[in-house]
Parts: C-alpha cells; structure tokens; sequence
C-alpha cells in the first residue's frame, strides 16, 4: 500500500510572525494526527514555502514529523542565473520536497514540459523528492482534452527519469479547479489518476504500484475525505488550506 500524503503550497503567501503562529499551532494542535497511520503506514506530511522563509520553517520544523519543501528549483546546478534557487541549495536548508511544473509557473513563466521534467531530474541529483504537477486548463476540459494533456505531461517526465520516475511523487490539479471551488466529481479525479497510473505501468509496474499520485485543487476538509478515498488518488496538493493549521490538520485528518 501507498501512504496518505499530503502536502501544502502556501504559494505568495505568509510573513515571519503568520509563519510561526501557524506553525506553532499545527505543532502543537496536530501531534495525534501527524502521527497516526493510514493502511497500517504513518502518514506523510509537507510544507512548501516560499524561498524567503525555508531557514525559519526549517527551524521550526525540524525533528519533527511535518517535512520541509519549496515551491521550484532550478534545473541548473550552479551559475549566472540570477534569481534562479538550484536544487543543492535547496537540500543544504533542509528541503525534502519541491514542487514542479505547477500551472501557475507553466502559465505565468511559460515552463514547457521539457523543462519541467529537467527541474525534476535536478531535484532528484539532490536527494529531494520532486513533486510533479499535471492538469488540463478549463479550456482543455471542455473540449475533452484531460487524459491527452495529462499524458503528454507525464511522458516528458518519464522519458527523461526513466528509472528515476520511482521516487518521485506526481500531482493531479486541474487548472480549473485551482482556487476556484470548483472540484470534479471524486469519480473524475479518479478516472485521471487512474489513467496515470496506467502510463506509469507501461513503463515500470513496479514504478506505477509505488508512486503516490495526489490530487490538489480547491481540496478542503469538506471535501478531501470523498476525494481520498479513492483507490488511485494517494493524498493531496493542498493550497489555501495549507496556511490554515487548524483547516490543514482536519484535511489530514479526512484522509484517514
């Protein structure tokens, strides 16, 4: 069996004094859940935040079971790009996850497949899991795109790790759904992450049966326990929710 996994994005968002004070409480608030167990496995539990405060969650997060991730990576290792964060710096601030490929930096950063399973590949050179996003934009969901849009996302990922695509996780969120409260019915995300699964075990059974495939987009607490109790879908992306420690604790707790 696969473990609940869940993990938050706090995207733009938090300040130094929000940042403890939520931290804090989930600490606190949350030690019975962060320590239960779904299918007899304990359950994983993340935070991606944004590169200003990873020294100060990562104090505050270490040795306990909430890990630490950021939100992109480079796919260069070092260099003259500035503004770019590589993925050996991420590690040396204690990251063990990072996000790629999210809609919003294909969309308002033009990243194109290629480049995203690259940025994966560089997080793994530095012993972090990458967590890969796939989804369809509204548009493509009408026209009944998903299943193509979403395989060739994948594809490009597992052309490039071949071998390596076993310890990543991947991320389902429909762009559409994405901070609008709109979320597809619990059989139509499953319909999706099913299909995903499928393309992995073309490539490696092995591989398809271990991957964790998560769902992110407007999943909440309300939500989430209809959502994760699906066969294929292994947890959730979770946004605005995550910044939310008494929200975030009870979508952990859905899950199960």
């Amino acid at each position: 069996m696969r473990p609940l996994t869940i993990i938050g994005n706090w995207k733009m968002n938090g300040s130094l004094a929000a940042n403890q004070q939520m931290l804090e409480t989930l600490l606190t608030q949350g030690t019975q859940t962060l320590e239960s167990r779904c299918h007899d496995l304990p359950i994983r539990v993340g935070l991606c935040v944004p590169y200003p405060y990873l020294p100060q969650a990562h104090h505050l997060l270490k040795n306990t079971k909430v890990a630490l991730g950021a939100q992109d990576v480079s796919d260069h290792p070092n260099g003259a790009f500035t503004g770019d964060v590589s993925a050996t710096m991420l590690q040396e601030l204690g990251c063990a996850y990072v996000i790629v490929g999210h809609s919003e930096r294909r969309q308002y950063h033009q990243e194109n497949d290629t480049l995203v399973a690259r940025k994966a590949k560089a997080a793994l050179q530095a012993h972090m899991t990458p967590i890969i996003c796939v989804g369809e934009t509204e548009k493509e969901y009408e026209e009944g795109k998903t299943l193509v849009v979403v395989r060739r996302q994948l594809q490009a990922v597992i052309d490039l790790l071949q071998g390596q695509i076993a310890s990543c996780i991947i991320a389902y969120e429909p762009v559409w759904a994405i901070g609008t409260g709109k979320v597809p019915t619990p059989a139509g995300a499953q319909e999706v992450h099913r299909e995903l699964r499928l393309q992995l075990a073309t490539f490696d059974a092995e591989a398809a049966a271990k991957v964790a495939i998560l769902y992110g987009g407007s999943l909440k607490a309300d939500n989430a326990k209809e959502l994760l109790a699906m066969p294929d879908i292994d947890g959730g992306l979770v946004g605005g929710a995550s910044l939310d420690a008494h929200e975030f604790l009870a979508l952990c707790q859905a899950g199960i």
